[in-house]
């Protein structure tokens, strides 16, 4: 072969040179013949020592490889454990069917060993459904309530046979509100009755209030159970429960079925407004419970703010409780009881003046919660345009008017009927006015002194007092 050379000639022409000498070639062919020689004869040459030169490093593993390794033993546990969890259901499961399969059984030919393997089957479902949602939920589909509600009309049966129907449909309804459902729609509430009006035993009324605490909490079962009769029963319990616990049961459910208003004239006709009165001034433990559901019944309708208002000592109880300054959530409730009543009735406030709720109600202003400060901010003011609307007539007899007004209108607060000079006053009742206003010095300077305030914020006068009655603009009722 030959090359162009790159210069060319001064002439113009081309030199041609070959692209191998014949030293190269030689030299070529020496490094051939000695490579061939040495790989028998242990030689070293270039391109074998640019094999061996580079030592091969081992390579690391890969750390995903790695993990599947370390996991894999897992994996495996993970499946005997899936397995034996599988059995386990399954065992559980036949297990409950056969316990469900006994209550669905029925009398058969013995009547006493049927009834006997009912109370055990119901006596599993109680254990089985008391601390296991699954249980419960899995026991409602196998048909479970429908035999244990059949099982409360076999009064044949004893005592024995209807106490365990009712603890497991109540361990069964705990927690669950579609078996709460169910069991009302099987008709346990109505069998219920029946058993409370056919029995006095104490076991068993202890059991059927729990039933009706646990279906009430519902909000669907309400009216249901408000509307079947329930309300005598439970209002009967609360007045004279035969053990403590299911005193406070029927109070809990009565809370609950007095959350619904439609169930207000159930509740008034069954005669409970005075038992919550008389539970709130007998019974501290119970005074919250009691208040939340006369703050119901009160919301609910006009007859409901009557017959409370009407209960023996209501507004005196209610207004003791605004000093209850260690249970805030208690004087709330009260005070919206009050401020509801207030807002109705004229007699109602003559009630709470004759009571001493002003002070109370001032202090309450100061030392309260958001909430209670208020509540009896509106009352307060409700009161103040109450006396200013108070004309006497002609004939002198005192004219009222029972709603409160807007501030400015007919005789509120713009001092066209209170600021009436004394002229045509007597001795006797410019006495009594000047002791009242001493009285409510003296209250202002003894609340202030409880808040730990300093003595220049009491008001030495009425007039700081008429301010402060008439700090709040709020005419709204909040609950």
């Amino acid at each position: 072969m030959v090359a162009r050379c790159a210069h060319a000639d001064v002439g113009g022409g081309f030199r041609l040179w070959p692209i191998f000498s014949a030293a190269s070639l030689r030299r070529k062919l020496l490094e051939v013949l000695t490579c061939a020689g040495g790989g028998a004869g242990g030689g070293s040459c270039r391109s074998r020592s640019a094999y061996r030169s580079p030592q091969p490093k081992p390579r690391p593993r890969s750390d995903r490889l790695a993990e599947l390794l370390r996991a894999e033993p897992s994996e495996c546990g993970d499946d005997v454990v899936d397995a034996d969890a599988a059995v386990k259901k399954a065992e559980a499961l036949e297990e409950l069917k056969v316990v469900v399969g006994a209550l669905q059984a029925g009398d058969g030919d013995n009547a006493g060993g049927g009834d006997m393997c009912r109370v055990e089957a119901a006596t599993v479902v109680r254990r089985k459904a008391k601390d296991d949602a699954g249980a419960r939920e899995m026991l409602a589909m196998l048909g479970a309530i429908p035999p244990l509600v059949a099982m409360l009309d076999e009064s044949d049966g004893g005592e024995e046979l209807v106490a365990a129907a009712l603890y497991a449909l109540l361990n069964l309804g705990i927690g669950n509100d579609t078996n709460k459902a169910a069991i009302v729609q099987a008709g346990a509430v109505h069998k219920m009755l029946r058993i409370a009006e056919s029995s006095e035993s104490g076991c068993l009324t202890e059991a059927l209030v729990a039933n009706f605490l646990c279906l009430s909490a519902l909000d669907a079962n309400k009216p249901i159970i408000g509307a079947s009769g329930a309300a005598p029963f439970l209002v009967r319990t609360f007045e004279a429960a035969p053990t403590e616990q299911a005193q406070h049961d029927a109070l809990r459910a009565l809370l609950n079925l007095s959350i619904a208003a439609a169930n207000a004239p159930h509740l008034l006709a069954a005669g409970l407004a005075p038992p919550l009165v008389a539970a709130v001034g007998d019974a501290p433990a119970a005074a919250d419970r009691a208040l939340a559901a006369l703050c119901n019944l009160v919301a609910a309708c006009p007859e409901a703010r009557r017959a409370v208002s009407r209960a023996p000592n209501a507004v005196p109880v209610l207004v003791d409780v605004l000093n209850w300054s260690d249970e805030p959530g208690c004087q709330e409730k009260a005070a919206y009881v009050l401020m509801v009543l207030a807002h109705r009735s004229y007699a109602d406030r003559a009630a709470m003046a004759e009571a001493g709720a002003t002070s109370a109600l001032l202090e309450l202003t100061l030392v309260g919660t958001a909430l209670a400060q208020k509540r009896a901010s509106r009352i307060l003011e409700i009161l103040r345009a109450d006396k200013g609307k108070q004309v006497a007539d002609a004939s002198g007899i005192v004219a009222t008017m029972s709603a409160p007004q807007e501030r400015g209108g007919g005789g509120g607060t713009d001092g066209t009927h209170q600021e009436e000079p004394d002229a045509g006053m007597s001795n006797e009742k410019r006495a009594v006015r000047q002791l009242v206003q001493q009285s409510l010095q003296s209250n202002m300077r003894r609340i202030v002194r409880r808040a730990r305030l300093p003595q220049d914020l009491a008001p030495p006068s009425s007039e700081n007092l008429k301010a402060l009655t008439a700090s709040s603009t709020s005419k709204s009722l909040p609950f």
